[in-house]
């Protein structure tokens, strides 16, 4: 059976080093994407995020990573849920940022999956852009109506 996979991509004024930088470096994910993580994104090293609206962290294992091409990890814990980020330098000295999240069964749960994937990684790059070209974190208070209220 078909499997289907979540997609989104954007285009980013900036050098590809500066996009993969921003991709692996905790520092700089921290200040568009994540409130917190033990360590830079690495090959075969696992790290845990923490995201300002949840109480629990995820541990993200980096699968391949390409300085300036490809960064590649785990974040589900499921076989074959990898997510792939694809670089492609520009002529004008910016940056396609291509993102897959492999893979869902195509059911009922598995299209809600995957459509709720492809919204998590289009609000990715839209912060990711945000921060690199205007220095501007999206994220703040955009998803403090997810907090689990206790």
């Amino acid at each position: 059976m078909e499997k289907l996979t979540a997609k989104a991509s954007i285009q980013i004024q900036k050098p590809v080093n500066e996009v993969f930088s921003a991709i692996v470096s905790a520092d700089k994910m921290n200040r568009y994407f994540i409130e917190s993580s033990t360590g830079n994104l690495g090959t075969d090293k696992t790290v845990q995020w923490k995201f300002p609206e949840f109480d629990d962290v995820f541990p993200v294992t980096g699968k391949e990573i390409k300085e300036n091409e490809y960064v590649s990890f785990d974040w589900s814990g499921e076989p074959n849920m990898l997510v792939e980020i694809f670089l492609q330098p520009q002529k004008d000295n910016s940056t396609v940022v291509k993102v897959v999240e492999h893979e869902m069964e195509k059911t009922h749960a598995g299209i809600k999956q995957m459509m709720q994937q492809t919204e998590g990684w289009a609000n990715f790059l839209a912060c990711l852009k945000a921060s690199l070209e205007y220095n501007i974190n999206l994220r703040n208070g955009a998803f403090d109506y997810m907090r689990i209220k206790k």
